[in-house]
């Protein structure tokens, strides 16, 4: 199965993308948020997506539907638990970001749930039901446009990359973990220019025996 994925724009079409990666290109249905926050993204640049996988035995032809954050992925995965709604309507439906619909769910705003495409009062009355209570920590989601993990491939600099390995595989980071650290720091110092300064930015105000060398 297939939850991440780390590539070139190949292609960008209203509701979709084509995503280069080790020289495969991946379909990748996106919601309209998603679509909207990939605005500035422009052909051949990096992107990094987390990936909700579909398959079943009425639809064999895999579907992945792509967002940028990994708990956007984990809401639609509970969006698609309200009877009714699958994969394929919720990512046509989910025009909004999903902190709106999880607050519109968790304050019983069906009015707002409606404005979701092809949701009606029943529909959005069912959501409500099956889901009020259980979103309250998606509504929390930051409004940054493009997200920490993307914003590190954005800039095009390759030592970010090496820096995030080193936190993973030596220092025992989880990948988001990391690719947040070090988005972080390219955010506090744009200057970083390599690997090692860009590290020390990672760790600045952190414990020495924290701290490791590229």
């Amino acid at each position: 199965m297939i939850a991440y994925l780390e590539g070139r724009l190949l292609k960008k079409e209203k509701d979709r993308i084509l995503l280069l990666v080790n020289h495969v290109g991946y379909e990748i249905l996106l919601p309209a948020f998603v679509m909207d926050s990939l605005a500035q993204t422009a052909i051949d640049d990096a992107l990094a997506l987390y990936i909700y996988f579909h398959q079943t035995e009425r639809t064999p032809r895999p579907v992945l539907i792509g967002f940028n954050r990994e708990m956007e992925r984990e809401f639609f995965e509970n969006f698609i638990s309200v009877e009714t709604i699958g994969p394929m309507k919720a990512v046509k439906a989910m025009t909004l970001p999903v902190e709106d619909i999880a607050m519109a769910i968790e304050e019983k705003d069906a009015a707002s749930l409606k404005k979701l495409n092809g949701i009606g009062e029943r529909v959005a009355n069912k959501i409500i039901a099956t889901l009020q209570g259980k979103t309250g920590r998606f509504g929390r989601i930051r409004k940054t446009g493009t997200p920490p993990e993307s914003t590190v491939e954005a800039v095009g600099k390759d030592f970010a990359a090496q820096v995030i390995d080193v936190l993973v595989s030596k220092l025992g980071h989880k990948s988001a973990e990391a690719r947040e650290m070090v988005a972080e720091a390219m955010k506090r110092n744009p200057a970083a220019s390599d690997p090692e300064s860009l590290f020390e930015e990672v760790y600045r105000g952190r414990p020495i025996s924290e701290k490791g060398r590229l």
